[in-house]
């Protein structure tokens, strides 16, 4: 049997079950036994299908005979695809058989083979239940903190506003009826009338063959079994549909079918080709736009009214037409309506470059908070907590940081340009008129004249205008850009010169490259990134190339946990890992504040005396190693204060500590130390080991900014979140619920406002001193875990947390160093100060660092010290004391470090007699620096060098380095960090660099130069 009458005689079949026994149609039939049955289904059909013939006024027996006489009408070259190979003998033959009940000796039909070719064709069939409650993947808008539009998530394929079909007023409803589907609200599921008039069609004439599917196929075509244009899916499509229609309701099906088709500009679904193409929801569609979306379902690029708007207009008039002839529209309406402009909204392309790690999160949180399957299920509106230009700016921040670090380094690499466009210039030139043909177009290039863009000598391409603008231009503003999130201008090369290349911006302007690595490796129309800088005559750029290095910045608004910006890596394209919230690196010296809370909740004060030299801490239980801890710097500075020991980030300040500073035993300290870290949710548990307080456990940054958020907070921390509201046809789905913020117990207010202040002497002068210019509105501490793997910043004002982290992943199990002296007060904090920066200048306060709340005001005292030796009245810094419910202050500056111990200490030296110093106040002189027995000697980590402490006082209200800790014009005597006076916080390239130093922030081993 002919394969062509095997799949017409299957579909014949289908056809015939779905018309003639709904309520009993069979998708398998045993081939060796059902013969006669499905000789007797199809008898049935054909009888039922001429009825439909005689509706149609169609005479199929003129129609066979007229086929019998020409028979290259359904066999020849010009017949549709889809009949070519039919016999029309067979043809003939078989509708004797079937229709006029002729029982042919010489019959074509095989019942064997017709069955299986219909069980296999109905195998694994899709059940039309699953239609019933299918909710159509939409496009989510999503909203920032201010309330407007920030992105647009949606899967492929799948930019669609779901919306119900009460929304679509009746008008709209009938074009798409009368275009598509006229007999929509009387047939089953399938028209025979339009499969009839279909065939017809294919029989009588070439060209694209005709379908005859009704909006219910074309809804289980779209939404179900698929789309590929064979005689199997037209099998399924049938009995699906014919199901499926015994299931919902005609409005449901519509409703289905009007959401889920496209019709260009990459929109699916009527509520957004609406407001695509007319900038309007669906409910204020007028009559001739509806008519012109539903004329589109045909062939959306056929009859595209933005490529062939003639087209267009004349299958607009046909929808119109149809409309009169169902009596819906009368003839004036028809009139006016055909004489409307297509009145369409401009094409917009919008494209956005920043985001994509916070909407990925945002994702995650509607399904785990929300409990939605995502944000694509349907149509949302999506409420965030994003400051949209604060989060363009902290990405920006973050790839020029990595940047720097990898220029300044020496490790940049350039692997190629990010495109070539050389094809599409080359294709908007071909495309082009003649130049005479728009004389007005002005050059958009000085100087340039309107001529064909041709390539010049090796090297060079002259530039070309092409309707009022270059060639390179077009191609350029049309490119799309892999690393889309890079916020770099692209420049296109145009004269690739071995010393110098000349670039075209997007602008249309031409700037001269500095192509630094890429120096010799760029050829004509490359696409690079470049930053520019603007001058006198054309700009200059310099070229900018992706790093291998990685990143990642937060910031959290402290109050209430709100994620105001997020960057999980240099870019999204390269790596959709959010090294924020889905990866944990060793935070180095960050969490040692953790260990310093703990000590001033036991009881010590800002100025106890601590001594920094070697210590070894026994095993924990007496099981494993001991642990001899070392600084970054390797060696030791003899007695200091608490706030010395945490401002320049020592080691063995902190090891020390745990050796009776929190408790009597170093275990016990450590645990409490853990309990805090616990409480404070920075881990889920905490390893009971000594190097876990310099920073040796992995944490997640979003956990780290919680915790420096409640420092902030004087010890109440804040969940942080990024999902506000999520709406659905404007009823609200989820809305963040307004919970309190948590206090972290395990330490009061007074230990957490001691704290902040010592993490602002970090950004006063210690080891983040490059901030020490907004040091009166900024505290935190760096961070450098071992071997420089990672380099930490995390700090606070009032009212933002930000924390920023670089380092190279290690997914290949290898860890890479960022290289000697790479620290985070090296790399990380130029980042955050621009971050801060921003922050400022998008509606985030810039304020002085508060002082203690009320309810911890009354257990803190001010007392001047000297700064360097703690000393009470011996110079003019004023620390905060706790006191007792009495008022007291306890004195804890030898509970550590006895007096005796000091004294013995002291270095052989002829420079006077220490032994009757009242006090120790004199002691601030010699025994406070170089614990060698050698006579003291400057000091790059102590900013007070070697003065005698009245010429460390400064006289009462001279203050040029700020007011610390916001204490009402008390002078700080601190002065700045050695060589920093001239250097700007936030990386100016033009500012004097300051001596090198060591960043204080080694976690641990022998080697200081890891």
């Amino acid at each position: 049997m002919n394969i062509i009458l095997i799949k017409l005689f299957a579909t014949a079949l289908t056809l015939s079950q779905v018309t003639t026994r709904p309520d009993s149609l069979r998708t398998q039939f045993d081939p060796a036994k059902d013969g006669p049955e499905v000789v007797r289904i199809l008898r049935d059909g054909c009888a039922h299908m001429r009825k439909a013939f005689d509706i149609e006024d169609i005479n199929l027996d003129d129609l066979i005979s007229t086929a019998m006489e020409d028979p290259t009408s359904v066999a020849g070259p010009t017949a549709p695809k889809i009949l070519h190979g039919l016999d029309l003998n067979e043809l003939n033959t078989s509708y004797k058989q079937f229709c006029k009940g002729e029982d042919p000796l010489n019959s074509p039909f095989d019942a064997k083979a017709v069955i299986e070719f219909y069980d296999n064709a109905t195998k694994d069939l899709p059940a039309a239940e699953t239609l019933r409650d299918k909710a159509l993947p939409g496009m989510s808008r999503i909203l920032d903190a201010s309330g407007k539009p920030f992105a647009e998530t949606f899967e492929p394929n799948a930019r669609r506003l779901v919306v119900p079909i009460t929304a679509v007023p009746p008008l709209v409803q009938k074009a798409f009826i009368a275009a598509e589907d006229k007999r929509f609200e009387s047939h089953h599921g399938i028209d025979e009338r339009g499969v009839i008039r279909a065939f017809i069609t294919n029989l009588a004439s070439p060209g694209r063959p005709a379908g005859g599917s009704t909006i219910t196929q074309q809804v289980v075509k779209n939404l179900s079994v698929g789309d590929d244009v064979t005689y199997e899916r037209k099998i399924r499509e049938m009995i699906v549909a014919a199901r499926l229609e015994k299931l919902l309701t005609k409005p449901q099906i519509l409703g289905l079918y009007l959401n889920g088709i496209y019709l260009g500009r990459g929109a699916y679904g009527i509520e957004m080709v609406a407001q695509s193409y007319f900038g309007k929801p669906v409910s204020d569609l007028t009559l001739p736009e509806a008519a012109l979306l539903a004329g589109m379902p045909k062939g959306p690029n056929f009859y595209s009214p933005d490529k062939y708007p003639e087209r267009a207009r004349e299958r607009r008039g046909y929808v119109l037409a149809r409309l009169k002839e169902e009596n819906v529209i009368t003839d004036a309406e028809l009139a006016k309506a055909n004489a409307a402009d297509l009145g369409l909204k401009p094409v917009e392309i919008t494209r956005r470059d920043s985001g994509f790690y916070l909407v990925d999160y945002l994702s995650r949180e509607a399904r785990t908070v929300a409990g939605l399957d995502s944000l694509t299920s349907a149509s949302f509106t999506v409420k965030a907590t994003v400051n949209a230009p604060l989060q363009r700016a902290v990405e920006t921040a973050l790839q020029d940081g990595l940047a720097t670090y990898e220029r300044s380094t020496g490790r940049q690499t350039f692997t190629g340009p990010e495109l070539n466009l050389a094809d599409s210039v080359r294709r908007i030139e071909s495309a082009a008129p003649a130049p005479e043909a728009s004389p007005q177009a002005a050059p958009a290039v000085t100087g340039a004249k309107p001529e064909a863009t041709k390539t010049t000598r090796k090297g060079k391409a002259a530039p070309a205008l092409v309707a009022g603008k270059p060639a390179w231009q077009r191609a350029l503003e049309s490119a799309r850009p892999s690393l889309y999130d890079v916020h770099w201008p692209l420049a296109i090369v145009l004269d690739g010169g071995k010393s110098a290349a000349k670039v075209g911006l997007e602008d249309g302007r031409v700037a001269t490259l500095d192509p630094g690595i890429a120096r010799g490796k760029l050829q004509p129309y490359d696409v690079v990134r470049v930053k520019l800088t603007e001058g006198r005559g054309a700009p200059r750029a310099q070229i900018r190339v992706k790093p291998t290095v990685q990143g990642a910045a937060l910031v959290l608004e402290n109050k209430t946990g709100r994620i105001l910006a997020m960057a999980g890596g240099f870019s999204y394209p390269m790596s959709q890992l959010n090294r924020v919230t889905q990866s944990v690196r060793q935070p180095g010296s960050t969490l040692k504040p953790l260990t310093y809370l703990a000590a001033l909740n036991a009881g010590l004060q800002p100025n106890t005396l601590v001594l920094d030299n070697a210590v070894t801490l026994p095993p924990i239980g007496g099981v494993g190693d001991s642990w001899s801890p070392k600084n970054y710097e390797g060696g030791g500075a003899g007695p200091t204060t608490l706030r010395r020991g945490l401002e320049f980030s020592k080691n063995l300040v902190t090891a020390r500590l745990l050796q009776g500073g929190i408790a009597p035993k170093a275990p016990d300290s450590l645990k409490r130390v853990c309990d805090i870290a616990l409480e404070a949710q920075i881990y889920a548990e905490c390893e009971p080991y000594y190097p876990f307080v310099l920073g040796a456990q992995p944490v997640r940054m979003l956990d780290l900014a919680g915790f420096y958020a409640a420092v902030a907070n004087e010890g109440v921390r804040p969940t942080p979140y990024a999902l506000e509201s999520v709406e659905r046809d404007g009823k609200p789905v989820f809305t963040h619920p307004n919970r309190e913020p948590v206090r972290i117990g395990s330490a009061d207010r007074v230990a957490f406002y001691q704290l902040k202040t010592m993490l602002q002497g970090v950004t006063q002068h210690g080891t983040a001193a490059a901030l020490a210019k907004v040091s009166n509105s900024v505290a935190g501490k760096t961070g450098t875990s071992e071997n420089e793997n990672d380099a930490w910043f995390a700090g606070f004002s009032n009212e933002i947390t930000v924390v920023v982290w670089v380092g190279y992943d290690n997914a290949d199990g290898t860890r890479r160093t960022l290289g000697r002296g790479q620290t985070g007060g090296h790399v990380s904090v130029p980042i955050a100060g621009a971050i801060f920066q921003a922050a400022w200048a998008n509606g985030v306060p810039r304020t002085p660092l508060r002082g203690p709340s009320p309810e911890a005001r009354p257990l803190i005292t001010d007392i001047a010290i000297d700064p360097r030796s703690g000393t009470p009245g011996a110079g003019s810094f004023i620390e905060h004391f706790r006191t007792g419910g009495g008022g007291q202050v306890a004195d804890t500056r030898y509970k550590l470090l006895p007096r005796e111990t000091i004294y013995a200490l002291r270095p052989d030296s002829d420079d006077g007699d220490l032994a009757g110093a009242e006090n120790g106040a004199d002691v601030a002189g010699d025994l406070f620096g170089n614990m060698t027995g050698e006579r003291s000697r400057p000091d790059l980590l102590d900013p007070f060098g070697d003065r005698p402490a009245q010429q460390r006082s400064r006289r009462a209200g001279a203050d040029p380095y700020g007011t610390p800790y916001g204490t009402n014009g008390t002078e700080d005597p601190y002065r700045p960090w050695p060589g920093q006076t001239n250097r700007s916080p936030f990386g100016d390239d033009d500012a004097p660099r300051r001596p090198r130093r060591r960043d204080p922030d080694y976690l641990f081993g022998d080697d200081p130069g890891f």
